[in-house]
């Protein structure tokens, strides 16, 4: 191709105090309208803001995680714009010194991992919300979001396709998580992205004009969106037209985004530090204490599955996509010793897709990680196939058994134990044989699938109990294989 995509992301995560950046009303999510919009989220005279130490914390926490640093002194500003939902008329945020400054995040690419540089990420508030929907002719103000924290997270213009802002946004969506400074949940508006987008002939190194889209709640809207606008912009450009930096929205019913309004620069929004706030002051026991209190990271985590469960780099960065999925593997690697790429591969098979089909977390999975250890080991030992094992497993999901050895409760109900004893496996293969001189003459003819006929006739003459393995084994050697 001869254009290049060059997109960066604004990603604002709510982070998870029980109370406003600078008031204390709550920030339940779901509350009556203006319910919990207290005097000083509406900025009634005489009030004033006072910091909220647990949102301070987790942007040092964030920081940390991704190899930033934290500004020991850093400054809050007003950004100055009219807007129905912002009833002081401009907001409180950081522009020259944030509070966590770079970082990276490593994101997994098809063409493999790929590091993306972090800008910043600064503390600010949120503004309410507009209602169109249930007015007719007019917009209700619901206030209730009104100085909810938000950690902004800027990422240099590093990505170069939509697949890749997607990789990048679910890295960082599992990371908020995992570090518990958000809960991550895209539909109630607690991490939600703007994409910078811009294109440019390959081979130039200057940006293109770029156009910002605004407030993607979703991974799928996300991509989709940036796809258009890539379009947009490159057929605009070839048919002689040029970009003009504006912000859009994106319409999901349309496939489209459309122009909102004429995209500001930082000088529009007059800028000055906050009159009301001091500079907030960060010393190195409060680091030094976050980082203590940390837990291991994803790719601390990715490195250690792949060191001492021998995992592929592939099935150790799945597996570390969250903090709960990572748990459940290892507990049940814990139970069954010495079966660690069995487990990864029942954790990231059977019981994902098991998962996905209901619409479940890992945390409500209804077998446990004792249970799917005590199913493993029965195919380990013989008892069961695959092929059954999954029938167990879906007896387990289905809840037909319960307590650590609900596998074997559903294998002896079931009369599901499978056929290992060699003299009763070699009379079936004989009697099989016997009964198929057709099949056994064209194997002889040189027809390899041939083979795979009688394994199956001798399997479905044992129910699908037999050990397939060991028929395998057997008719290969009667018929001098």
């Amino acid at each position: 191709m001869s254009w290049e995509t060059v997109i960066g992301l604004e990603t604002h995560a709510q982070l998870s105090t029980a109370s406003k950046i600078f008031s204390g009303a709550s920030t339940a999510f779901g509350a009556a309208p203006n319910s919990q919009a207290c005097a000083v989220d509406i900025a009634l005279p005489g009030v004033l803001p006072v910091l909220n130490r647990g949102a301070v914390e987790r942007a040092i926490r964030f920081g940390l995680a991704v190899g930033a640093t934290i500004n020991r002194r850093s400054v809050f500003a007003r950004k100055n714009y009219f807007y129905p939902d912002l009833p002081k008329g401009y907001q409180i945020s950081q522009f020259e010194i944030p509070v966590v400054q770079g970082g990276t995040l490593t994101i997994a690419t098809g063409e493999g991992e790929k590091t993306v540089r972090l800008t910043r990420a600064h503390l600010e508030e949120d503004a309410g919300k507009s209602l169109h929907e249930d007015f007719h002719g007019m917009t209700g103000i619901d206030l209730n979001r009104a100085g909810t924290p938000l950690l902004e997270i800027v990422s240099e213009p590093d990505m170069r396709s939509a697949a890749e802002a997607v990789a990048y946004a679910k890295t960082l969506h599992a990371l908020v998580k995992w570090i518990g400074i958000c809960d991550g949940n895209m539909q109630e508006g607690s991490f939600r992205c703007d994409a910078n987008v811009s294109v440019r002939r390959v081979g130039d190194t200057r940006l293109g004009t770029r156009c910002e889209i605004k407030n993607l709640n979703s991974f799928r809207f996300l991509e989709q969106a940036i796809e258009f606008e890539v379009r947009r912009q490159i057929d605009l450009i070839e048919d002689g037209g040029k970009v003009v930096q504006e912000t859009r929205l994106y319409d999901p019913d349309r496939h489209e985004t459309r122009s909102m309004r004429s995209k500001e620069d930082a000088q529009d929004y007059r800028y000055f530090p906050d009159p009301d706030l001091p500079p907030l002051a960060i010393d190195d026991a409060w680091v030094n204490r976050v980082r203590a209190e940390l837990p291991e990271l994803p790719e601390a985590m990715k490195v250690r599955f792949e060191a001492r469960y021998a995992l592929p780099a592939y099935d150790a960065r799945t597996l570390t996509a969250s903090r709960e999925l990572a748990a459940y593997f290892e507990a049940t690697a814990a139970a069954f010793p010495g079966a660690a790429k069995l487990a990864a591969n029942w954790v990231l098979g059977e019981v994902s897709a098991a998962l996905n089909k209901v619409e479940r977390d890992i945390a409500d999975a209804p077998v446990s990680a004792t249970q799917l250890a005590g199913l493993l080991r029965r195919i380990q030992d013989g008892t069961i196939s695959g092929k059954m094992a999954k029938d167990v497993f879906d007896a387990m999901w289905a809840g037909e058994a319960t307590g650590n050895d609900a596998a074997d409760a559903i294998i002896a109900a079931r009369g599901l134990t499978q056929i290992s004893d060699e003299g009763e496996l070699a009379r079936i293969v004989d009697e099989v044989l016997a009964a198929n001189p057709a099949i056994v003459a064209e194997w002889k003819a040189g027809k390899e699938r041939a083979l795979h006929s009688l394994v199956g006739k001798a399997m479905q003459a044992t129910k699908g109990k037999a050990n397939p393995a060991q028929v395998n084994a057997i008719l290969k050697k009667r018929l001098g294989a």
